[in-house]
């Protein structure tokens, strides 16, 4: 199983779909586009040291934040807010038209009530992986690639979502290699 499954797997879908009022295949088609969407997003961010700097900041506020598969209910959906709206930017909307278009269920409304669950979701599993690769590392045993680690352990789960929601190139083109 890819780092990407066991993130994919986090995510509460049947809670969605309830707490949403759709059916649980809307809510998985939507987060079948919107996981690597936003991963896409968090790494276009990660290309500059201010971009790097500014989420791994925000990811020690997530260390913790939710452990194992969480309730839709438990999500704080004003930080998911926070999270799309820092990691988007202005073009917030685009990509929820972009990821609605993307989905074969679901359309632009229910991709913009999901993104503020999935985001919290997705920051506080990154945030325990990073955390545990940069102590693993510390001792100076591995050797630190030129991307440095978050931006590695984003681009892995980028690829690792087998390409996913086809997004990159349009991700590439709304966001250009940035939030804004």
């Amino acid at each position: 199983m890819s780092q990407f499954d066991g993130l994919l797997e986090l995510i509460p879908v049947d809670d969605i779909a309830k707490q949403l009022g759709i059916e649980e295949s809307v809510a998985q088609s939507a987060v079948d586009q919107i996981l690597p969407t936003l991963v896409s997003g968090l790494a276009a961010n990660t290309k500059d040291e201010a971009g790097s700097k500014s989420l791994e900041k925000a990811l020690t506020k997530h260390t913790g934040a939710i452990s194992g598969r969480p309730r839709a209910s438990a999500i704080d959906t004003d930080d998911g807010e926070k999270i799309v709206s820092n990691v988007f930017g202005s073009k917030k909307n685009d990509v929820v038209a972009a990821v609605a278009s993307k989905s074969d269920k679901a359309d632009e409304s229910i991709v913009a009530k999901i993104l503020p669950i999935v985001a919290p979701i997705v920051l506080s599993w990154l945030a325990s992986q990073f955390f545990n690769k940069k102590s693993e590392t510390a001792g100076g045993a591995q050797k630190k690639s030129s991307g440095g680690g978050l931006g590695d352990l984003l681009g892995g789960l980028v690829g690792g979502s087998g390409g996913q929601g086809g997004l990159g190139d349009l991700l590439g083109g709304l966001l250009g290699g940035g939030k804004r």
